[in-house]
């Protein structure tokens, strides 16, 4: 019993990762594939051709966002970009919705950018309780100052799925930076805790990485 247990997990421990790999390359490529869908019926690749070809839709909308990025980086893309922005402006919930979307996009995505950058220690949902989430930012304006606290933006994901999740501000006194990478921090949440990254640097005994809870 104790050789065919062995056996088997040895054979999970291949498939499961490379099962879950398959099934989330499989969801993306289906979401960018269907984007076609956005596309008026005669004017699509299978009903233009005769025929249907499978991932154009990846294809396509990679073409799109490659062209869309040499065109923003000029002058005259810029200056359409402007004139498309203004419209989208006049139109009340349309302009909340862009206007977070765009605020969200250049933050992630920009290089200098603060978000999802360092892995965190906080103690939630209460005190004694420690969880890994994610810095989002330094800078929360009105409420920085109304709670007379040095707070930052935390993001505590949920496990095993971290899209979804709780938007906190801590003070900054009451939270603790990790040496992991963002990667490990995803796996170690992706894994409820079965991966932990051996990230500390060298010299730093494991046991002194967390501060205990005062």
């Amino acid at each position: 019993m104790r050789f065919f247990r062995r056996y088997l997990v040895a054979g999970l421990l291949v498939w499961v990762p490379l099962g879950i790999t398959l099934l989330v390359v499989r969801m993306l490529v289906r979401w960018l594939d269907g984007t076609l869908q956005l596309v008026p019926e005669a004017y699509r690749p299978e009903n233009l051709l005769g025929f249907s070809i499978p991932g154009i839709g990846i294809v396509i909308s990679l073409l799109i966002v490659f062209v869309t990025g040499v065109l923003v980086a000029n002058l005259f893309g810029r200056s359409l970009i402007s004139v498309w922005e203004q419209l989208l402006a006049r139109i009340p919930l349309v302009r909340s919705v862009y206007s977070g979307a765009k605020q969200l996009a250049e933050t992630m995505f920009s290089e200098a950018g603060q978000s999802f950058r360092k892995v965190l220690l906080v103690e939630f949902p209460r005190k004694g309780l420690w969880t890994l989430a994610f810095q989002t930012g330094t800078d929360v304006g009105e409420a920085q100052r109304k709670t007379g606290h040095d707070v930052i933006n935390v993001y505590v994901p949920t496990t095993p799925n971290p899209t979804g999740g709780y938007f906190v501000m801590v003070p900054r006194e009451d939270v603790i930076e990790l040496e992991m990478s963002v990667d490990d921090g995803l796996k170690m949440l992706m894994s409820m805790g079965a991966v932990v990254p051996h990230s500390l640097p060298s010299g730093v005994p494991e046991s002194s990485s967390v501060k205990p809870a005062e």
